[in-house]
């Protein structure tokens, strides 16, 4: 099982001043301490306008400053908005390659298209064509990041003549792709594609269990026929996360920053938006269905604790059953809502301190026994994919001086 952190960037209101920035750098210095604790990947979403939501319009940015002060731990696009409208195929593969590079090979790349009226309008995608404008322009990305030169491309998202992408990554073939699954027809997407789940739906193991027989179903079957030029075979699930060795106390410092992260998603789904003047926190708080003592009190009458907020052997359990469904990495949501700087901070050294080590130590041999067994399975849905044609030399086109002959005669 590895490990990762995750980033929105929320901001609740009231708003201060240096309230952004110190929710920035907090979360860099947390990135950092994960680092040095061991955790495996640090992931950032990409979201436009999600006023208190989410502040991170410009992962590559923050990804940047992670790899410049780490040294260990992979930075993922969870997601980047591949679409065109959002960001030119070919600037996201300048963009991901730079960071492969600046990162020493440490980045991972997940694909994703938006869901709010908000970030969808506000580039004037189609709602209905995204998911087709994403999977379209994630596949040329990745020819992209590999082909010298890339071939051109003519398609429904976007249009772009025959140029060499530079640079080119430094991890090989290019790095690892991922795609945002929010059900269980997202994940049959993923795994049809050959790429990666980020899993961002809060399940029990028990529907992780599913999601993962579907996934790996897939992804042995003739159904997965790849769009990267690799497969990458995980399912990732994201986990709500407050650890206390006292258990009321991670409640109070967790339970509600992860139901504002729940209720978020919803609202900016179903309910109207007045650009500039989110209430966004102050109906969570206003329609939040019980206090912090009533879900405690709950809490101590339920035969089971396993839970991401509460105390290392509770988390520990909550751990071992996703371990037992099969997933291969388990993400924390540790900055939502309100939570404190200094609280994300202690639950990362006391996960890292008492709960990690005993699944990482497995991390190895689990990997290599899957490596093995889904080998062949690999192999022939590469043999399936659909290859983009590279060029001969001589089908190189040219592109014409901007200087008139004339001028370039005279020059002569």
């Amino acid at each position: 099982m590895r490990f990762g952190v995750f980033y929105e960037h929320q901001l609740p209101k009231p708003w201060n001043p240096g309230d952004e920035a110190r929710l920035f750098h907090d979360a860099l210095e947390q990135v950092v301490l994960a680092d040095r604790l061991g955790y495996d990947y640090a992931w950032e979403v990409e979201h436009h306008f999600l006023e208190e939501y989410s502040h991170s319009s410009a992962p590559e940015v923050f990804l940047a400053a992670c790899a410049a002060l780490t040294k260990t731990i992979r930075v993922g696009h969870g997601i980047r908005q591949v679409i065109p409208n959002y960001n030119h195929p070919a600037r996201t593969a300048e963009g991901l390659a730079t960071l492969d590079i600046i990162s020493r090979g440490r980045l991972d790349f997940g694909i994703g298209e938006g869901a709010t009226r908000l970030e969808l309008g506000g580039f004037g995608i189609p709602a209905r064509e995204k998911r087709a404008l994403a999977i379209e322009a994630a596949e040329q990305i990745a020819n992209m990041m590999v082909m010298d030169p890339y071939p051109g491309f003519e398609g429904k998202g976007f249009s772009f003549p025959c140029r060499n992408v530079l640079p080119k990554p430094m991890q090989s073939p290019h790095p690892p792709m991922w795609m945002a699954c929010t059900n269980r027809d997202t994940i049959k997407v993923a795994a049809s594609l050959g790429v990666g789940a980020l899993a961002f739906s809060f399940v029990d193991p028990d529907e992780a269990r599913a999601w993962a027989d579907i996934y790996y179903g897939i992804i042995r079957s003739e159904d997965c026929v790849p769009i990267g030029h690799a497969v990458n075979a995980n399912i990732a699930m994201v986990s709500n996360f407050s650890v206390h060795r006292n258990r009321d106390e991670a409640i109070r410092r967790g339970q509600e920053g992860f139901e504002f992260f729940s209720y978020a998603v919803n609202a900016l789904v179903a309910h109207d938006v007045y650009p500039g003047r989110s209430s966004l926190f102050a109906d969570f708080q206003a329609s939040r269905a019980a206090s912090d003592d009533e879900i405690i009190a709950a809490r101590r009458a339920a035969e089971s604790n396993a839970n991401g907020i509460g105390t290392p052997d509770d988390i520990r359990e909550h751990i071992k059953g996703f371990q037992d469904a099969g997933v291969d990495q388990v993400i924390f949501l540790q900055q939502a809502g309100r939570n404190r700087h200094e609280h994300i901070c202690e639950s990362l050294e006391l996960f890292a301190a008492e709960v990690m080590p005993a699944f990482k130590a497995e991390v190895a041999e689990r990997e290599a026994r899957k490596a093995r067994e889904l080998a062949p399975f690999l192999e022939a849905a590469m043999a399936r994919k659909r290859w983009m044609k590279p060029l001969a030399d001589h089908e190189i086109p040219i592109v014409p001086s901007s200087r008139p002959k004339a001028q370039i005669n005279q020059a002569r």
